[in-house]
């Protein structure tokens, strides 16, 4: 696949990159290693200042790293500004909060004088190089919420980013180093996937996180796990978004078309399965369909637009797979289910809902990467919980509900990495954030995320 950048809204070629050499790839392993070694050693005060001044800087880049976010993939700009705000806000959450995150933890008294210990205590060690292979779908997002825990706790960072992002990716490595990071602390590897295995196992790489595909997350699992190297993996997801009875229906139907909509529906923990109670169905649909069918397709530079194109050809066509699966097999289109017209050579598809959807269809077990709707009616609460599960994806979940005790049935049972109530899912530099089943393993943000890529220590001391 070539490294560059091809405006999804109309397919032109802006810019091409060649693929580093073995020689180069080489060079920037060996100063990994080498930044490493004293890097781990600077203090949380000095990483917390160089933090500070990478969140300033994107702060006044907001608008040029927006545009070029929009171009390499189309997310509509004022989303893409909106993104490099989360960025930098999640820097600054790990450059005020890494210290007590990671601070020593004592064992009780009791138990370090049972080992026969004076003190006993765990520290949090950096383990070196994490190599992080992340997707296009947020391109910046995704990887700052690895690299601001990782280098706060120590590590420094190599970026294999997504092959339709390369000028994301190479700001990303600037960004850091206008900032004061040492060179070599956060750099970008312009690589094919098909290089990526050589780089994980060099045995200066210590460990790896993946944002991605569920291929994409076999393949790198399996090589870490023969070389016996931590993983994070955060894959796919087909969120269950479940309205029932005692819910805002008109709320809940407004939040909807957002939760599925976002970044052009491109999202993993996105609502894609939309599961209603038979009492407020009607409701619900009419008011979910006609929210998606009024937002708007356009270009996504332009400041009023909703939606902008899929981010890859390929991708709409995978797309416009799954739906005419569903459609052939007797899925109800309530809008959508087409190109919109007008839009040329971009990678455009309109908002979609379907429903009357059955297993035999694809789509009711396949992730829907772009604004399509699965709509699902639920006779009760048994129902609702066991379609918003009958899914090889566990990563986030919605409930809508004022009945406590529905809440607790939902937290208690929905296989999910997370479960928002009366509300859509979101993430937060201070909340935990992954899933479970084949949405992957591992935590991402807050202090378990900082302390995935750490060497946890027992510090004892005789008495």
């Amino acid at each position: 696949m070539p490294i560059a950048t091809v405006n999804p809204a109309n397919g032109e070629t802006l810019k091409t990159y060649d693929a580093l050499g073995a020689e180069e790839i080489e060079r920037r392993l060996a100063a990994a290693e080498a930044t490493f070694r004293t890097y781990r050693t600077t203090s949380f005060a000095e990483r917390a200042r160089l933090m500070h001044r990478a969140a300033a800087l994107l702060d006044e880049d907001l608008d040029d790293i927006g545009r070029v976010m929009t171009t390499e993939m189309g997310k509509p700009v004022k989303q893409a500004r909106a993104e490099a705000a989360k960025c930098a806000k999640a820097m600054r959450w790990y450059a005020d909060h890494a210290e007590d995150l990671l601070a020593d933890e004592p064992a009780a008294p009791a138990d370090a004088a049972d080992s026969g210990a004076s003190r006993v205590l765990a520290r949090y060690r950096p383990l070196g190089p994490v190599l992080a292979v992340m997707p296009w779908n947020f391109p910046l997002w995704q990887v700052v919420r690895f690299a601001a825990p990782a280098l706060m706790a120590g590590n420094v960072g190599l970026l294999k980013h997504a092959s339709n992002v390369p000028q994301t990716a190479l700001y990303l490595e600037d960004l850091f180093r206008r900032a004061g990071f040492p060179e070599g602390c956060f750099q970008t590897l312009l690589i094919g996937s098909g290089a990526v295995e050589g780089v994980l196992r060099d045995p200066r790489v210590k460990a790896a996180t993946l944002t991605g595909s569920e291929p994409a997350g076999r393949a790198v699992a399996s090589v870490a796990g023969d070389e016996v190297k931590k993983t994070v993996l955060e894959l796919g997801g087909s969120d269950p978004y479940v309205v029932m009875p005692s819910a805002d229906v008109e709320r809940a139907a407004t939040i909807a078309v957002t939760a599925r909509a976002q970044n052009n529906g491109q999202s993993c923990i996105a609502a894609k399965r939309f599961i209603v109670h038979a009492d407020v169905f009607d409701a619900f649909a009419e008011r979910f369909a006609a929210g998606m069918r009024a937002l708007k397709v356009g270009d996504p530079l332009e400041e009023d637009t909703e939606i902008g194109p899929l981010s890859t050809e390929q991708g709409r066509a995978d797309l416009e797979e799954l739906v005419d699966d569903a459609v052939g097999k007797g899925a109800t289109v309530l809008c959508g289910g087409e190109r919109p017209d007008g839009f040329g050579g971009g990678w455009y598809y309109a908002p979609t809902v379907l429903t009357d959807i059955t297993p035999a269809m694809r789509i009711h077990q396949e992730e829907t990467f772009g604004p399509v709707a699965t709509l699902y009616r639920a006779a009760g609460l048994d129902e609702a919980v066991a379609l918003a599960n009958d899914t090889p994806f566990g990563l986030s979940s919605n409930v809508w509900t004022r009945d406590e005790a529905e809440v607790e049935r939902f937290v208690r049972d929905l296989e999910a990495g997370g479960v928002f109530v009366n509300g859509m899912t979101a993430s937060h530099p201070a909340f935990p954030f992954g899933g479970e089943k084949r949405s992957g393993y591992g935590r991402e943000l807050s202090g378990h995320g900082i302390r995935e890529f750490c060497n946890i220590t027992t510090v004892w001391h005789g008495a």
